[in-house]
């Protein structure tokens, strides 16, 4: 008995340091975003149908649970911010082509638990990586100045006039200062710590100096590490950060100064901080590989 009790305590002191450890917005009700794993999770409840041949009454609690945690999940994903201007339901208004693929991604969940009640009622836990995301919004090349706007879901050009909703592609290092010389720090990623600034997580934020310019942002990134892992992780700890296998061994930590932008998820640094990031860059490619981190709230 006494060893249950330890092993039952040993795990709620996980829980509860995981809970505060992780980046998680809980939507009372549907779910949440887990921003440091980088998914998407929502939950559907479904009842059995009383008309239905007992045998069937399971199957058909379970389809229906599936059903509400897709609608859940679409409504969860609406809210996610893109950038520090748009949102995902912003993007999926101002064209029929995002929103369709968006809804692509959505039903393309996973099944990661399901529960059966002893009413008969079914639980259906389902998710989605938020690096699905980037397949529909990131430009098809990044890091590419100069080149003429593409629409980031069919890749023609985009309209003369019409404003660009999403991250603009821009050179590496083209700021108003020039870069610094290269440092002989071997540095293996960057976190920015952004806590008490108000920061809000997004699939695209940006890094940027205090005169404005961007330092870090997706038009520093691989495309293919994007898909992959993300423009940008997220903690609430800077501990837990700096042994983040995305960032470690020995990543550079540096503070911010303020949130920037109308949503509020790019950090503003200060322009020493950015000229030490721009002289690693230099000679390090932790920046294309999206090895950054931010800690929030």
């Amino acid at each position: 008995m006494k060893l249950s009790r330890l092993l039952a305590l040993v795990v709620l002191v996980f829980a509860v340091s995981f809970g505060f450890t992780q980046y998680y917005q809980q939507i009372s009700g549907m779910g949440g975003i887990d921003w440091t794993a980088g998914v998407v999770r929502a939950t559907g409840i479904g009842a059995p149908n009383p008309n239905m041949p007992p045998s069937a009454q399971r199957a058909g609690a379970i389809e229906a649970a599936k059903r509400v945690a897709l609608r859940n999940l679409l409504e969860m994903v609406k809210g996610v911010y893109v950038n520090s201007e748009t949102t995902i339901e912003n993007a999926m208004v101002s064209s029929d082509l995002i929103r369709t693929r968006v809804e692509g991604v959505v039903r393309n969940f996973r099944v990661v638990d399901t529960r059966y009640m002893s009413t008969g009622d079914v639980e259906v836990d389902v998710e989605v990586p938020l690096s699905s995301f980037y397949d529909v919004f990131l430009p098809p090349e990044t890091g590419q100045a100069g080149q003429p706007l593409l629409c980031p879901t069919c890749g023609q050009p985009w309209p003369k006039g019409k404003p660009y909703p999403f991250p603009r592609p821009q050179k590496p290092g083209q700021t108003n200062e020039g870069t610094a010389g290269a440092t002989s720090v071997a540095y293996s990623g960057l976190i920015v710590d952004a806590r008490g600034l108000g920061v809000r997580p997004a699939l695209a934020p940006r890094i940027l100096d205090e005169q404005g310019n961007e330092v870090y942002g997706t038009g520093y990134v691989s495309r293919d590490y994007a898909i992959q892992i993300g423009v940008v992780g997220y903690e609430k700890a800077v501990d837990r950060a700096r042994s983040n296998e995305r960032v470690a061994p020995n990543p550079l930590v540096i503070k911010g100064l303020k949130a920037a932008g109308p949503n509020h998820t790019d950090v503003v640094i200060s322009n020493t901080d950015a000229q030490m990031i721009r002289a690693a860059a230099a000679n390090l490619n932790f920046l294309d590989q999206c090895k950054v981190m931010i800690v929030l709230d």
